[in-house]
């Protein structure tokens, strides 16, 4: 009884530190894709600038 008592918790303890590494990864993700979109609309936004100021 006790073994499949711990069993059973230590299963518990290793599915929920899955499901937290999988939201941390998720979330991170998400900030990483909003890191990239921002550097290439700040990337957009500077060419196209420095082609306005070119043709001046």
């Amino acid at each position: 009884m006790a073994d499949n008592y711990l069993e059973k918790k230590y299963e518990d303890l290793q599915a929920r530190k899955a499901k937290e590494q999988r939201a941390r990864q998720i979330a991170w993700k998400k900030r990483m894709d909003a890191y990239r979109k921002r550097l290439e609309s700040e990337a957009a936004q500077k060419n196209s600038s420095d082609s306005a100021a070119e043709s001046d």
